[in-house]
């Protein structure tokens, strides 16, 4: 499986590289704190497939990397997507290494 660091994904974000960034938390997660992803919670993923790009990268993430992981895998093995990445370590990473303000606890 793919996986993208906080520091990567934010560096991709900002020399505006295109791609899709999903939060698969729930939705009180993504009240609490949200790095601007589209919010689709892991239950909801198979009734939503067709809100997931096909045609580019696809960055995934939840609070510490092992929901996203799970749904990739089933996303990949099960209905043929590719060009699915990790976020290594979730939000909770991406608040450790790139911005520290953000509070997910």
């Amino acid at each position: 499986m793919k996986e993208i660091t906080a520091t990567e994904l934010k560096r991709m974000r900002e020399a505006g590289t295109p791609h899709q960034l999903i939060d698969v938390r729930e939705p009180y997660e993504a009240e609490a704190c949200s790095i601007g992803g589209q919010l689709i919670p892991m239950g909801e993923i198979l009734d939503r497939l067709a809100e997931i790009r096909r045609d580019g990268p696809v960055i995934l993430h939840c609070k510490s990397g092992n929901r996203a992981a799970a749904v990739i895998q089933a996303l990949e093995s099960r209905y043929g997507f590719c060009d699915l990445i990790n976020l290594a370590g979730g939000i909770a990473a991406y608040a450790a290494e790139v911005e520290p303000a953000l509070n997910c606890d």
